[in-house]
């Protein structure tokens, strides 16, 4: 079973970086800052993260403090997951 960090990272990877795992990524870089993703990958991203855990992200939660890295986002899907349950 893969980490929820291993899964964002991936979808990041995949879907923003088209697969090049050379491009350095840390986990606490802010994906909007280094042009990784815009407003319609954030939209990409949620949709993402609500079908693959199970949540529903609210208009209001969709800030950077919640999604601008990858670290923020696995807090955030932690803390989301955790009320869900």
């Amino acid at each position: 079973m893969s980490s929820v960090e291993e899964v964002v990272r991936e979808f990041i990877v995949v879907n923003f970086l088209f697969g090049d795992t050379q491009r350095k990524l840390s986990n606490d870089d802010s994906l909007l800052e280094h042009g990784i993703i815009d407003s319609t990958g954030i939209m990409e991203l949620v949709f993402f993260l609500e079908d693959k855990y199970s949540i529903e992200i609210e208009a209001n939660e969709l800030v950077p403090a919640n999604l601008d890295s990858i670290n923020k986002t696995v807090d955030f899907i932690k803390r989301k997951a955790a009320v869900v349950k």
